[in-house]
């Protein structure tokens, strides 16, 4: 299965990661969204191999995303599919949270796909209310 998909990311405390060809980039403690799409080989078998990586089960970084997601104050704390929907640019700018720029977003003209969120709770919601199926939290 195919489609679009939300993390719900938790940072326990501010950090500066590098992240692949953005460089260093400072992140605050905190709740983060991260949508995306998993339409190519394997489909939502994506967010498996995202939760591999916040766990430590896996060390390859393919996108931005998963330089977050290694770091060890991270956590992987929810995850909302949209099977079958292409809906990763309308969900990026749709969901509750501050941009982080450039973040996640080098294949479309947004200006990011990394949400600096309000809360946890808040985008699995909005996220919910928007047509998502929760798959873990």
């Amino acid at each position: 299965m195919s489609g679009t998909y939300v993390l719900g990311i938790d940072l326990a405390r501010a950090t500066t990661i590098e992240v692949g060809a953005l460089g260093w980039v400072e992140f605050d403690a905190g709740a983060y969204a991260y949508v995306g799409s998993a339409f190519g080989p394997g489909g939502f078998a994506r967010v498996d191999r995202h939760r591999e990586l916040s766990a430590g089960d896996r060390d390859t970084r393919h996108w931005h995303v998963d330089y977050l997601l290694g770091h060890p104050d991270t956590s992987l704390e929810a995850a909302i599919t949209f099977p079958d929907a292409d809906r990763e640019c309308e969900l990026a700018d749709r969901l509750p949270g501050e941009r982080v720029a450039g973040f996640g977003a080098s294949d479309c003209d947004c200006s990011a796909h990394l949400l600096d969120a309000p809360g946890l709770v808040t985008v699995r919601d909005a996220a919910v209310a928007e047509g998502g199926r929760l798959e873990f939290e």
